[in-house]
């Protein structure tokens, strides 16, 4: 338990507006002394003296039973504030209160209140704070960190001890070992989102405050050099956790004061002006939010790095009967706690050749957790050893490869590969993209981690288990020969980010050279280095191109010459995409790469880019459907005979069908169709329009889209031979509390009523706010127009930033032009548009008519 910051002797007064303004001087005093010369504990501890004295001024004036006592825990029982942190108090009795003293505690937290503190508190007797604390290990651990601000000293000594007595190590030990690694699920076990917590995220402050708890709860010691007196760490790793405890510490306090409120999670908005006050400067290659976020992720990395260590070695002191020999691997290696050890500690400075050894052993062999803080320790101390001659030793490049081409283990050996930073040492030009941050407005990784992601979702391709996410890719990886030559791509599709110039091209060559001096043979080689180069060729042209047209398919057939690299492009492409966010992905855009992966399948195995194959394939797998709904034979008929090959090729059988069903009786309904139902993608709704085409129909829908709330994520549009348009969209409502089934009923009745009214005029867009990310990072506003080959439509293409209302704001210029749609591509990629149009009208035939319209809807999408 902590000593008391506050005599008992503090002098007392019950003029709260008085003590409110003194501590509000106070604070500014002591933010201002920070600012000026940085020193986070004057602050921290210089707040929780103040705060100390006048809650004790207020316990004071409340006359409290003479056996209470007011206890601060949690942060401020450690007698540490930051700026706008809450004030964790116990009012701890002697015996339950009566309703004098009832009335006496809600009179002083409600002073606690008017003091403008953020006041958590609780009320207990003794025996209640023991039975909370077994019950529950966050108060447990609360109250591990309690310290008495005024009051009985005697109560408070009465549950210290028997706090202490009643705590278990080891128990505590492992309930807190199982609530962090639950905390850095939630954070995909990475520090290196873009936007990182910097102290619940792996690396933050919370996994050093919970070594100090375990280690306080053990009486191992309640700091960095008494963990090191007792051998825990060695002087050079209380060192680093000294320092990069101080930089979390800054960081997470200059937040709190750049934002004026409690503030711990690194936003966009705040990284400059952050790093700006941490003094770093901008170069002329890198931003200065680039810098301090690329110096937080090294400083996270290492925490979790030391952390891991210490853990490793408390469990050993905790539980020494598990910490014996179980398996011997080899002459160097052995297994102790369900972890690879080294038999001597110089082993990797003497033999350089067996650095690569225990990440091999780690995939080999089952049931193995990590690698003990021995080996990590000594990893680290031969740092030194990972030199340009151990990077060309054959034995090592040997041991990579065999890494890389294991049957399981290669996601985990990567990620550990990668957090000892031997994978960087190893792969120089990897090391150069570890933490670096990516402002393309739709990866939420750094570099580094992005490219793990991609490397695991290809592994997951291969696994069983996993099949059922990916049924499609899980049926194609089972039958690629040597899937290792996807990892290297992975490995390297983004390797040369950051540098300048095309990281594609540039990815090219570092891949050739891996595989050179790998012995990759030439074929594998080739496979591989084009990988690289047209990493994102296939979606570019899957979201991009019209797949119904003959010479689309044909092109890209040419480009990709065999089943093996179109293969290895999809899977590829696939594991790309789903690891960049979770919001980039959904079913259509799977739905459109395999359609174009099927239709060039086809043509490299001799077909004529036929797309009235796949069309006569995609109807009978929608009338095999409608049969199975005991739908009329021939029913179809009349409305499938109104719909073009573009169509076919864009639904799959069960939209087909389900849109069929809706429609095949209204034909030539003169009443606007609508209908929706819950879509794949988590609490979205798909859409479908059905209802006589006219200039401004595009725009009435979004305009019914963009005043309801409702964001359009995908949309494909579609006009019948008749002169009907036949449109899907994908919409997500603002209120993510509100379920997609509870606005289909909704959305089918107001907007079949607002297609009903012709003449309505067009609303003005609602003026939607970017989003945090896209005013940090804004991308700049791009429209070309341009007539297709054939000369029959005019594609405009539209890239800008997402915000409410940015489709509408586009429709709306090409009503007014009475611009006709013809077809729609709308694609959302997390923060960003890219959309195409095909448009069709005489108009667009006047140059002087293009450069307005360009010029207006430039101005439309900008901000």
């Amino acid at each position: 338990m902590n000593a008391s910051l506050a005599p008992d002797s503090i002098p007392h007064t019950a003029d709260t507006a008085a003590m409110r303004a003194e501590l509000k001087t106070a604070k500014a005093q002591l933010i201002e002394t920070f600012l000026a010369k940085g020193h986070v504990e004057t602050l921290t501890h210089g707040l929780a003296r103040h705060v100390d004295r006048v809650l004790a001024s207020a316990w004071a004036s409340c006359a409290l039973p003479a056996t209470a006592a007011l206890v601060a825990v949690g942060g401020y029982g450690r007698g540490e504030l930051a700026p706008y942190s809450d004030i964790d108090i116990l009012v701890l009795l002697d015996t339950a209160p009566d309703e004098e003293t009832e009335r006496r505690v809600e009179r002083f937290i409600g002073m606690g209140w008017d003091l403008g503190l953020d006041v958590g508190s609780s009320v207990r007797t003794v025996e209640q704070c023991l039975d909370e604390a077994a019950n529950d290990v966050t108060v447990r651990t609360s109250l591990l960190e309690s310290r008495r601000i005024t009051g009985d000293d005697a109560t408070y000594a009465r549950f210290a001890a028997q706090f202490r007595e009643a705590l278990d190590p080891r128990a505590f030990f492992t309930a807190k070992l199982l609530e962090m690694r639950q905390r850095h699920a939630k954070y995909q076990d990475s520090p290196y989102s873009l936007e990182p917590n910097c102290k619940e995220s792996p690396g933050g402050l919370r996994d050093l405050q919970l070594i100090i708890w375990i280690t306080r709860a053990a009486e191992f010691g309640n700091s960095w050099s008494e963990l090191e007196a007792r051998g825990l760490i060695t002087e050079r790793e209380a060192r680093e956790l000294a320092r990069n405890e101080g930089f979390l510490k800054r960081l997470r306090t200059h937040l709190h004061v750049l934002a004026g409120r409690r503030q711990d999670i690194l936003v966009f908005d705040l990284q400059t002006a952050l790093a700006e006050r941490l003094g770093f400067k901008a170069k002329p290659t890198k931003r200065v939010s680039e810098q301090m976020m690329r110096h937080y992720y090294w400083a996270a990395k290492a925490v979790t790095q030391l952390a891991t260590i210490l853990l490793q070695n408390i469990e050993a002191q905790l539980f020494p009967s598990t910490s014996k020999i179980t398996r011997v691997f080899s002459e160097h290696f052995v297994e102790k706690q369900g972890m690879i050890e080294i038999v001597s500690d110089d082993v990797f400075v003497r033999e350089p050749n067996t650095i690569l050894e225990p990440f091999l052993l780690y995939e080999q062999t089952p049931g193995i957790k990590g690698l003990s803080a021995r080996t990590l320790r000594a990893l680290y101390n031969a740092r030194e050893k990972m030199d340009v001659h151990w990077r060309r030793d054959p034995v090592n490049r040997k041991l990579f490869m065999q890494i890389i081409k294991q049957p399981a283990g290669i996601t985990h050996a990567m990620r550990l590969l990668n957090q000892t930073s031997v994978l960087g040492r190893y792969l120089l030009n990897f090391r150069r993209i570890v933490g670096q941050m990516q402002h393309d407005l739709y990866h939420v990784y750094t570099v580094d981690q992005h490219i793990l992601m991609v490397l695991r979702n290809i592994r997951r391709f291969l696994v069983p288990e996993h099949a059922h996410e990916y049924p499609f890719c899980s049926q194609l990886s089972a039958d690629f020969e040597r899937p290792w030559v996807l990892y290297v791509a992975a490995l390297f599709h983004d390797i040369a980010k950051g540098r300048g110039g095309d990281h594609s091209t540039l990815g090219m060559a570092d891949a050739r050279r891996f595989c050179r001096d790998h012995d990759i043979d030439e074929e594998d080689t080739e496979l591989v280095v084009w990988l690289v180069q047209h990493h994102l060729t296939m979606s570019q042209i899957a979201q991009k191109q019209d797949m119904s047209d003959p010479e689309v398919i044909k092109r890209f057939a040419s480009l990709v010459r065999n089943e093996r690299r179109l293969t290895a492009l999809y899977l590829l492409t696939v594991a790309d995409i789903r690891g960049t966010s979770p919001k980039v992905w959904n079913a259509w855009k799977g739905k459109l790469l395999e359609d174009l992966y099927r239709i060039t399948l086809r043509v490299l195995g001799g077909a004529k880019p036929d797309a009235h194959a796949a069309l006569k394939t995609r109807q009978e797998e929608a009338l095999t459907l409608l049969r199975l709904e005991a739908q009329p034979e021939g029913a179809h008929l009349a409305l499938w005979k109104q719909l073009d090959v573009a169509y076919f090729l864009r639904q799959d059988a069960s939209e087909i069908a389900w849109q069929t069903r809706e429609l095949m009786r209204h034909v030539e309904t003169p009443t606007p169709i609508v209908r929706a139902r819950p879509a794949a993608i988590s609490n979205s709704l798909q859409v479908l329009v059905y209802v006589k085409d006219r200039p401004d129909l595009f725009a009435s829908i979004c305009s019914y889209f963009d005043h309801s709330g409702l964001s359009v994520l995908d949309a494909q549009i579609n006009t019948t031979r008749h002169g009907y348009a036949l449109d899907n969209f994908l919409i997500e409502h603002s209120d993510p509390e509100l379920h997609a089934r509870d606005i289909a009923n909704l959305v089918e009745r107001q907007l079949a009523d607002a297609l009903s009214q012709h003449d309505a005029a067009l609303p003005e867009p609602s003026k939607g706010r970017l989003s945090r990310l896209s005013r940090t990072f804004p991308a700049t506003p791009r429209v070309d127009l341009r007539a297709d080959e054939r000369g029959q439509y005019y594609i405009l293409s539209v890239s800008a930033n997402d915000r409410p209302g940015l489709l509408y704001s586009i429709a709306r210029v090409l009503a007014q032009h009475r611009i006709g749609l013809h077809a729609a591509r709308i694609n959302t990629l997390g923060e960003r548009v890219e959309d195409v149009f095909l448009l069709h009208g005489s108009a667009l035939n006047d140059g002087k008519l293009q450069i307005k319209l360009e010029t207006e809807l430039l101005k439309a999408i900008a901000v």
